[in-house]
């Protein structure tokens, strides 16, 4: 969906197993900006899982329980009710938390954009590529400064509100 992000993923081998760390981190950003159209409070537990995670205090295996109940959280929804397709935010915004925390940050950050479009019109939305623009200039400038950090600190990046 994204070119641009697409190729700096690429270029930072982000879906590596070294690069976890920096995936973890950015899905968790994307999701943090669709947390308000999540509708179970079990997904939204699922995202805190998400940050217990970054800052090390649970076991991978407890992490690993985590992110199998977000896959079927996801895998379960319901979808729409509404006839604008608005409630698909809620599909998206669930499926992102689920790839944020499986560490597959592209296909988190392609849900959490689709999310941010659905609830700002539904389908009329999506069929305006630059109704994703501002997400995905977000998205690759919050990547960019995620993998600065994690470039020169080695670390986890802290775990930060983007909104």
């Amino acid at each position: 969906m994204n070119s641009e992000l697409d190729t700096l993923a690429k270029n930072l081998f982000l879906a590596s197993q070294e690069a976890r760390p920096l995936a973890l981190a950015f899905g968790l950003a994307c999701a943090k900006r669709i947390e308000h159209l999540l509708e179970k409070d079990e997904v939204v537990d699922c995202l805190r899982a998400l940050e217990t995670h970054l800052s090390g205090k649970e076991s991978e295996q407890w992490f690993q329980d985590r992110a199998a109940e977000a896959a079927r959280l996801a895998n379960s929804h319901q979808g729409s009710k509404s006839i604008d397709g608005c409630g698909h935010a809620a599909v998206s915004a669930t499926y992102g938390v689920s790839k944020a925390l499986a560490g597959k940050a592209a296909e988190a950050a392609s849900y959490c954009a689709y999310a941010t479009v659905y609830a700002s019109g539904g389908y009329a939305a999506v069929a305006q590529p630059d109704a994703f623009g501002p997400e995905v200039a977000w998205q690759v400038q919050t990547l960019l400064e995620l993998a600065k950090y994690y470039e020169s600190a080695r670390n986890v990046p802290p775990v930060k509100n983007y909104a």
